[in-house]
């Protein structure tokens, strides 16, 4: 059975009270991501709550499609959430989803803190709300004139029915307190805590993901006062800049048991309270806040210090902690695909991998609007609301989907050259070993004398490209080596990455290693050395290509049975593992903390200290241990191209290590963008946006003022949710299902979410019942 795996990188926009929207499209994702947990797990039994109805849980509706798929197409599909960003509010939808993923537990309690609290009279600091009828009754004409008069905000941009509740709680935040945000910080902060508590109390399931796999979390926050960071320049070669980015970021990996939360509650806490403390309307948040909240809980927080020194190096090192002013991560960052780039670095790749960028935009429809309204006037309080609320939200992602293109054209370019190397490199190498290597038996020492043979090998008859391949490599060690001492010293205070390479090349120098190559034959003894002692990506890259070929290429060979390619790839990964904990041990090394804290004026101690922490020759001899023993258990046609491969490497590295976008990026597929909006969705109402949510109103406040908007906005993004998560499943394979099949798992879907929502009695009954005659009325004519 062909196995792939699609792994979904998720970027929430900010947008105001349409994160309400976004979190029911984030819902779907949760329930498909358990859907597909329990499909690979092979658990048959139902919950409780599904045996009497199972039309009526939409997880279940999923786990039929995949297995659908499974019988149609020979396809056993496992969906990853396995990388999560967001902005704003969309932020809060970020950081629930990783903790639903990492720990097993429900995304109930967010929905409930949505509906029941994202409301200005629950948010509204109680010092801030009008004590009585006629509190501050000069307010009155003030907040008349604002809410009444001709072409006023309200009138503008909400709908009849809903302009007396939102005049109502309008006229409340005018004849509050002013010059101070209306909504408490504290509060806000001991909701966020309330729901991480309710979360804790449901029953968990295991991980989403499969244990030891790495999710990442990036929310993005502003540093009001900002901090002072380095540029480097030719005249002067130094100046300081303010810089007001602060991206927060979590990487976990997935643990085997049930209910492990991804980080320190108050540290989650933290980091939704800051991506969505939205200007003028909460308090910054500072790290005092956060302390009483863990006294007023009882939450304990012993990681504070590593915590702030880890996401805050800049301010930490500079005494600005306590200090510090946080507020909304969408005033620079609002569409943070840059953090989800980032995070492609170093993810294991067992299988045929189908990346997705999955962006959430619940009103891609706005430029249409702006050009309609570019020959009105811009009011008062709409160019107040609309530089708030929409400007910032309006910057262009042209420059990321670039980059993903170019790194997928990249990855295309690159398949191609290794499948055409292939046979020229598997003859050389039968060629430099004979026929009888393929019948001998490898043992350790066999491997150990053949590997090094093979590299000398390519080194030689590279000729004059040794010279561009070795100091390729060289320039990746260091690159490695210093973001290895970066990490492990992250107070210390140099103006970047590069000054640490500089003092490194310095020492390398200073050791004869100005040149690499012997007489253009290869490399000479200390490089050998230097090789052989720092070069980890070489042995992680060696791997890796068995790995993509054991996924990809062999699994069609009808001669080679699962059962060895799966115990193939077991033995490859085991290894991988190897290289890959001697980076995390090494950097995780209190002493070697203390030597990178003084690389600068001591770089000859940070590299023998590495040599030493990570012991790559004795690695390598427990790899050709561990190989040897694979090999000998292997089926001969199996065993003479994992031999090939790895011995074969060399060669393909030396061609094409060059040509590599981004040495650390281990998922060579081309990466696809996919976009859920209501412009996308439109299997039951045509008209997008504009048709579907009512949270766009006033000027995209509008369901923080109305809980029938809060309702409305999320029965949709669990609708349109289910609707691209189905398109996402299909859009996987080579040969798509037919629509009807397709059409019908969606219509199964959008009544189950609608039954679920109605046991749940969280919405409207009539609401629901409307969308349910809807989606019948649609659906059943256009089958």
């Amino acid at each position: 059975m062909r196995q792939k795996e699609l792994r979904i990188a998720l970027v929430c926009y900010g947008g105001v009270s349409l994160a309400v929207y976004m979190h029911g499209v984030t819902k779907e994702l949760w329930h498909l991501s358990r859907a597909s947990r329990d499909f690979h797990a092979g658990i048959g039994d139902l919950p409780p709550s599904v045996v009497d109805d199972p039309d009526a849980c939409v997880s279940y509706v999923y786990r039929r499609l995949m297995e659908e798929i499974e019988q149609q197409r020979g396809l056993r599909l496992r969906v990853l959430p396995d990388i999560l960003t967001g902005a704003s509010a969309g932020g809060i939808n970020a950081v629930f989803l990783a903790q639903a993923v990492h720990s097993g537990q429900s995304l109930d309690p967010l929905t409930n803190l949505w509906l029941d609290v994202a409301d200005v009279d629950e948010l509204t600091d109680p010092d801030a709300r009008p004590i009585w009828k006629f509190a501050k009754f000069w307010a009155q004409p003030i907040a008349n004139w604002i809410l009444k008069r001709p072409g006023n905000a309200v009138t503008e941009s909400v709908a009849p029915e809903t302009q007396k509740e939102v005049r109502r709680k309008v006229s409340h935040l005018v004849r509050g307190r002013w010059f101070q945000p209306p909504f408490s910080g504290l509060g806000f902060s001991s909701l966020l805590e309330r729901a991480f508590s309710a979360m804790e109390q449901t029953p968990s399931g295991n991980p989403l993901l499969p244990q030891g796999h790495p999710l990442d979390l990036f929310v993005t926050a502003t540093d009001f006062r900002g901090s002072l960071s380095h540029l480097n320049l030719n005249s002067p070669p130094v100046v300081e800049e303010s810089e007001h980015r602060l991206p927060i970021a979590f990487r976990a990996f997935a643990p085997s048991m049930p209910g492990a939360g991804l980080a320190n509650t108050l540290e989650l806490v933290l980091a939704a309270r800051a991506t969505a403390s939205f200007p003028g309307a909460f308090p910054p948040l500072q790290l005092s806040e956060i302390d009483k909240l863990a006294e007023k809980t009882e939450r304990t927080w012993p990681e504070r210090e590593a915590f702030l020194r880890r996401v805050m190096p800049a301010q930490h090192r500079q005494g600005m902690i306590e200090g510090l002013s946080l507020i909304d991560g969408s005033v620079l960052v609002n569409k943070p695909f840059e953090g989800a780039i980032d995070a492609l670095q170093g993810r294991p790749a067992q299988r045929e991998i189908d990346r997705r960028f999955v962006y959430v935009d619940p009103r891609p429809d706005r430029f249409g609007e702006l050009k309609e309204k570019n020959t009105q006037p811009v009011g008062f309080f709409a160019a107040i609301f609309g530089s708030l609320s929409t400007l910032p939200r309006e910057q262009p992602i042209r420059d990321n989907l670039e980059t993903l293109e170019e790194q997928s054209a990249a990855a295309i370019r690159l398949r191609r050259i290794l499948l055409r190397l292939r046979p020229e490199i598997e003859a050389a190498v039968e060629k430099l070993f004979g026929r009888t290597l393929f019948l001998d038996r490898p043992t350790p020492k066999r491997l150990n004398n053949w590997r090094q043979k093979a590299q000398q090998a390519a080194a030689e008859r590279s000729g004059y490209a040794f010279q561009a391949y070795a100091q390729a490599k060289l320039a990746g060690i260091l690159s490695r080596l210093a973001t290895i001492t970066h990490k492990a010293a992250p107070e210390l205070s140099s103006p970047g990455l590069e000054v640490i390479e500089n003092a490194l090349r310095g020492e390398l120098s200073r050791r004869g290693l100005d040149g690499l190559s012997a007489n253009g034959v290869g490399a000479h003894e200390q490089a050998i050395h230097f090789f052989r002692t720092h070069d980890v990506g070489f042995r992680i890259r060696r791997l890796r290509l068995i790995a993509r070929r054991i996924s990809r290429d062999w699994e069609a060979d009808p001669s080679i049975p699962d059962e060895a390619l799966d115990q193939a790839r077991e033995e490859i990964y085991a290894c991988l593992s190897l290289y890959l904990e001697a980076n995390e041990s090494a950097q995780a090394d209190e002493a070697f903390a203390k030597a990178a804290q003084n690389v600068l004026s001591d770089p000859a101690q940070v590299l023998d200290m590495l040599e030493r922490k990570r012991l790559l020759p004795e690695i390598d001899t427990l790899v050709e241990e561990k190989l040897a023993a694979a090999l000998h258990a292997m089926p001969k046609d199996l065993k003479r191209k994992i031999l090939l491969t790895y011995l074969g490497f060399p060669f393909f590295d030396v061609a094409t290590l060059t040509l590599l976008p981004d040495e650390g990026r281990t998922e060579f597929d081309p990466i696809k963008v996919d976009r859920i909006s209501p412009e996308d969705a439109r299997s039951i109402r045509d008209g997008g946006t504009k048709a579907t949510l009512r949270g766009t109103e006033f000027y995209n406040f509008g369901a923080f003022f109305s809980r029938a908007y809060r309702e409305n906005d999320y029965l949709w993004g669990r609708l349109h949710g289910a609707e691209r998560m189905i398109d996402l499943l299909c859009s996987t394979l080579d040969t798509p299902l037919e629509d009807d099949v397709c059409n019908t798992h969606k219509r199964d879907a959008f009544l189950a979410i609608l039954a679920e929502e109605d046991k749940a009695e969280r919405c409207s009954p009539k609401l629901i019942e409307r969308l349910r005659q809807e989606v019948l009325e649609r659906l059943s004519s256009e089958s």
